[in-house]
C-alpha cells in the first residue's frame, strides 16, 4: 500500500527556494500593496496642484475618496493663508512617494528630518476634520456639516445647531 507521507517528519515540505512559492508570495504582497494606494489618486483633478493636495489629503485623513468641491475650498483657503502651501504640498507628496513613508510614521519623520514641512500634515488634517483654517482671530471656517468630524459620526450624531425639521419647527419648545 503506497502512501504520500514524507520520508521523515523532520523533512521540510518544500524547498526554501521553491519558485512557485516565491511567485505566490510576491503576488500576494503586490496585491496587498496595491490595496493601500488611495483611490483619490485615481480621481480626476482639474488642476495639478489640487490633485497633489487631494492625494496628500487622502493619505493623511485615511479616506479613499474625498469631496472634490470641499477639497478645492480647503486648498484655496490654505494657499491663501500660507504662501508656500502649494510648493510644500508638492514637496511632501514627493517625499512620501520617494521614501514610502507609513502615514503613522510621517509626523515623526518630518519632525526629525524635515522641520519646514512638519506643520503641513497638521494643517491639512485640521482643515479636513474641523473645517477650520488657521487659529485665533485669523481662523476661517470653510466647512461645518461636511467636515470629517461631522461626516464620520453622521449616522448616529447630528450637529446640535441645525434644525432638522421643517421651517420654523425649531421655534416650538421640546416636549
Amino acid at each position: 500500500m503506497a502512501t504520500n507521507l514524507p520520508e521523515s517528519i523532520d523533512t521540510p515540505c518544500g524547498s526554501p527556494t521553491d519558485p512557485a512559492r516565491r511567485r505566490l508570495l510576491v503576488g500576494l504582497l503586490t496585491a496587498y500593496t496595491a490595496s493601500l494606494i488611495p483611490w483619490a489618486l485615481a480621481q480626476p483633478a482639474p488642476r495639478a496642484d489640487l490633485g497633489a493636495f487631494t492625494a496628500l489629503s487622502a493619505i493623511l485623513v485615511g479616506r479613499q475618496a474625498l469631496d472634490a468641491a470641499q477639497a478645492t475650498r480647503l486648498y484655496d483657503a490654505l494657499a491663501a493663508a500660507h504662501s508656500t502651501f502649494p510648493t510644500d504640498v508638492q514637496a511632501l507628496l514627493a517625499l512620501i512617494n520617494e521614501r514610502h513613508i507609513d502615514p503613522l510614521q510621517l509626523q515623526g519623520v518630518l519632525d526629525t528630518e524635515h522641520a519646514a514641512l512638519a506643520p503641513l500634515p497638521r494643517q491639512i488634517v485640521s482643515a479636513w476634520c474641523l473645517g477650520v483654517i488657521g487659529s485665533g482671530e485669523g481662523a476661517r471656517c470653510v466647512a461645518y456639516e461636511t467636515a470629517l468630524n461631522a461626516v464620520i459620526v453622521a449616522d448616529v450624531l447630528k450637529p446640535p445647531t441645525y434644525a432638522y425639521g421643517s421651517y420654523g419647527s425649531w421655534t416650538g419648545k421640546p416636549v
